[in-house]
């Protein structure tokens, strides 16, 4: 099965050392929960984020939600020949349920990820629609036993949608980084077969994701 991975994803609840701020201490009281319980966003927090590690990388929910949206509302998917992970840029992995249909409005999705934070499972109907676990990149990889690791970056080899998806195994996994700036950290790398770039402009993830998987989907159920 196909596998996408959206690597290193600037999905994460607000981390301690920033939960005293202002700016975060506002939007938790405008949601009506605790600093601890609400994503990081910078939106909200860019006050808040002002030199902290991996400053660019971070606080960027809503590029996650448009990228599971274009990922898992595709007939690929809904033909169960798409498995699909988000690895964070604090080393959790979220993994879907084949089943599951996330909230088109990004306040419930961010509900939704808050809640997953929380109690680490979405089940509905004796199913794990949703979970998240500590696990590494590495560690995720060498769980999916895909046939081969294609990253995509800007600084890659120049490719062609047409062309990965033409070279992809139907048992590849293929790596979009799930942040909106930077390049994919050394340790990433180092498990990627190989990274290509497809395209000659800077797009956003989930623009990547919606062209590379339709050409994936052309080729394997169309």
């Amino acid at each position: 099965m196909l596998s996408l991975v959206i690597a290193e994803s600037a999905l994460e609840l607000v981390p301690k050392e920033l939960q005293n701020h202002n700016s975060v201490l506002a939007s938790a009281k405008k949601f009506n929960k605790k600093p601890s319980e609400i994503l990081l966003d910078v939106s909200w927090h860019f006050a808040a984020m002002k030199g902290i590690k991996n400053e660019i990388k971070r606080g960027r929910p809503d590029l996650i939600h448009f990228c599971l949206l274009e990922a898992t509302s595709i007939p690929l998917y809904f033909a169960n020949k798409l498995q699909v992970f988000v690895h964070t840029v604090n080393d959790d992995v979220i993994s879907l349920d084949k089943s599951v249909r996330l909230p088109k409005s990004y306040h419930r999705f961010a509900g939704l990820v808050e809640k997953l934070f929380s109690e680490k499972k979405i089940e509905e109907d004796g199913k794990n629609l949703l979970e998240i676990k500590k696990m590494s990149f590495k560690d995720l990889i060498e769980k999916i036993k895909p046939s081969q690791v294609i990253g995509l970056s800007s600084k890659g080899v120049v490719s062609s949608y047409h062309q990965l998806a033409q070279e992809a195994d139907k048992d590849a996994c293929i790596v979009v980084g799930g942040f909106a700036k930077g390049q994919f950290s050394d340790d990433t790398k180092k498990h990627l077969d190989k990274i290509v770039s497809v395209d000659k402009n800077p797009l956003e993830a989930h623009i990547i994701i919606s062209r590379v998987l339709y050409e994936c989907e052309k080729r394997i159920i169309m």
